[in-house]
């Protein structure tokens, strides 16, 4: 009778765990709002793309929250984190991966687009699915998906990716970022990015 009701429990173990599978790949998000601080990253006509990266990442937050995330802010107020504690901080933390949001700049003011980078092959997927969610809802000028040696990909243990939303130093692009409709398109589309992530692993 024991030994019936002990396979009992273990097939049904063995259940729980096939059906749990895709959700057990990772259950926390590490979101990275990129500078802060005295660090205003990039700036054009008195936008920083500090305060865009704070609003973005928290709007990403309150998205995987929804979606039943367990989430991590690296920053939640405009200060400052050194590039490493960024990473150390997503180091602490088990079955995670990591996103920074960042916008971009360019010297040429045509320059548009978004791209998101990676570092290690295991995030190569990461990175493409994320991406292609922004370029399919944002509805801007795809830049692809590249590799970079970025200090936060490089130091960070887990899959990891840096999303780079558009160009401050583009017009058209720093306008839309100062709507807040657009601002929840992206985060809203990173957050897509990942559930599509999670389901694939």
């Amino acid at each position: 009778m024991k030994s019936r009701s002990l396979l009992l429990s273990l097939f049904l173990l063995g259940l729980a765990l096939c059906s749990a599978s895709p959700a057990l790949a990772f259950h926390t998000v590490v979101i990275d709002a990129g500078h802060g601080g005295h660090d205003l990253g990039a700036s054009d006509s008195l936008v920083y793309e500090k305060h865009i990266n704070l609003d973005v990442a928290r709007r990403l937050e309150r998205s995987l929250r929804e979606a039943g995330f367990r989430t991590v802010m690296v920053r939640d107020t405009d200060e400052f984190v050194e590039l490493r504690e960024r990473s150390r901080i997503a180091n602490k933390h088990r079955n995670a991966i990591f996103v920074s949001v960042h916008f971009n700049s360019s010297w040429k003011p045509e320059a548009l687009g978004i791209e998101t980078y990676y570092r290690s092959s295991g995030s190569r997927l990461f990175a493409d699915l994320v991406q292609k969610e922004l370029i399919r809802n944002v509805g801007a000028v795809d830049r692809g998906v590249k590799t970079a040696n970025f200090s936060v990909l490089r130091h960070t243990r887990h899959p990891c990716i840096l999303v780079e939303g558009g160009f401050i130093s583009n017009k058209t692009e720093r306008s839309a970022m100062l709507e807040a409709q657009f601002r929840q398109v992206v985060a809203d589309s990173i957050a897509r990015g990942i559930l599509a992530y999670r389901r694939r692993l």
